[in-house]
């Protein structure tokens, strides 16, 4: 009997070596949480759900766009498999979108020296100035956004009064203060402390074990990482330029083509990103004047003054050209500046030459030769004479006798023969 026992243990015990180990999914994010960010985990969810205990989201963002935070918040809700948010390392933090992919998590968790708030819904542009859009507008975003808060904040069974207040009164706290305030779980050193506690924890049903659980990491795929550099405002700015500098130079210098063509296919690519950045209607009409007042002042004599105004008017367009989207998602000066003093020597010193050039009277060819004064070369009357002009010899008309040696003007080509009269 005893000798059954222990061929039953040694049987149980190979059992158990033979069962593969416990399995968690961690992906990172660090930076503005944005179209790249939403995709990544959403992908990485619908991957981990195959075999993982749970997904680890690694968090450390200042924030980003509140549409890409709540497309993450409910794909995490509909979720297969329990979603840890983990803010770390320190001093990472949870900023305005951060706050609320962090509450709506299973299992909310910081690291020490963390910090996780100030969600407020109107935020600063590249300048740091707040745009001064409708008061009544602001309030209704406000409100919309406390009650998006709050609404996390009750299914998860957190701190309801703390995630209005992130967005209401941009209320922000250390790891150590959300612990005690019951805004996340529990708080842990690092990694492996945090599968420590997570072992034996009841999400949703299901017992996670995952104190010997293999972390393995799910990468960013090609196209994730190519949008996360792509979607920018910094990029779509720089081809809201090309778009400028290409087709209005195609229109000064006809038949250049590189530039229109150019120019075409970054208005493709911005009419394509401003379908999913959050762009500014005032920032692009304010733009767009700014180009009309520097072409108008190519021909209007006002010395300068529309070209002054379309530098001022650019700048302030840039300015609010993506001034609600949240942090991580604003244009800086050092863009901002640049541009703007690019684009007036463009209008200035390039198109400005361009279109003048098209309205010059010709210089070259039969239509260069009117107006030019030049000698007779024998004498001309009604019936006919000789000129030496542009190289060659030329037939040419007076209705006024003129002698050979005279100096005469081109008045006129008809044909073959020049229209000429008596220069005083």
């Amino acid at each position: 009997m005893i000798r059954g026992s222990l061929i039953l243990m040694a049987a149980l015990l190979l059992g158990a070596a033979a069962l593969p180990a416990a399995q968690v999914g961690l992906i990172k994010i660090d930076g503005a949480i944005g179209p790249a960010s939403a995709s990544y985990i959403s992908r990485a969810l619908d991957t981990a759900a195959g075999s993982d205990e749970c997904l680890i989201i690694q968090l450390d963002t200042p924030g980003g766009l509140v549409d890409s935070a709540s497309q993450i918040v409910e794909k995490i809700y509909s979720a297969k498999i329990p979603t840890v948010v983990y803010v770390a390392p320190a001093p990472a933090r949870a900023g305005s979108a951060g706050v609320f992919i962090t509450m709506a998590a299973d299992v909310a968790v910081m690291a020490p020296h963390t910090r996780i708030g100030a969600a407020h819904p109107v935020e600063l542009g590249a300048g740091g100035e707040v745009e001064k859009t409708d008061e009544v507008m602001k309030k209704k975003m406000e409100n919309d956004t406390a009650s998006f808060a709050k609404s996390i904040a009750q299914k998860r069974n957190r701190n309801e009064a703390w995630a209005v207040a992130a967005v209401v009164e941009s209320a922000s706290i250390t790891a150590e203060e959300a612990r005690d305030k019951k805004v996340i779980d529990f708080i842990a050193a690092d990694l492996p402390d945090l599968l420590k506690q997570l072992d034996g924890r009841e999400v949703n049903g299901k017992t996670l074990h995952t104190a010997n659980a293999t972390v393995v990491e799910i990468p960013m795929n090609p196209w994730e990482h190519f949008s996360l550099l792509f979607l920018r405002p910094e990029v779509m700015f720089i081809l809201m330029l090309m778009v400028i500098y290409g087709i209005i130079g195609e229109l000064s210098s006809p038949g250049a083509i590189l530039p229109g063509v150019v120019g075409v296919i970054a208005l493709i690519l911005v009419l394509y990103m401003s379908a999913i950045l959050p762009v500014s209607v005032t920032g692009l009409v304010l733009i767009g004047l700014a180009i009309a007042l520097f072409i108008t002042d190519v021909f209007a004599t006002t010395h300068g003054v529309l070209t002054a105004g379309g530098i001022v008017t650019f700048f302030l367009g840039a300015m609010m050209l993506f001034s609600q989207s949240g942090p991580g998602y604003g244009l800086s000066l050092r863009w901002i500046i640049p541009a703007t003093v690019i684009t007036a020597l463009f209008f200035v010193f390039v198109v400005g030459a361009g279109i003048r050039a098209q309205f010059q009277p010709a210089s070259t060819g039969r239509e260069g030769m009117v107006g030019k004064t030049v000698n007779a070369l024998a004498p001309i009357d009604a019936a006919g004479g000789k000129v030496f002009i542009e190289g060659e010899t030329w037939n040419a008309v007076s209705p006024v006798p003129v002698v050979a040696g005279q100096p005469v003007e081109v008045t006129g080509i008809r044909g073959l023969t020049l229209q000429v009269k008596p220069k005083n």
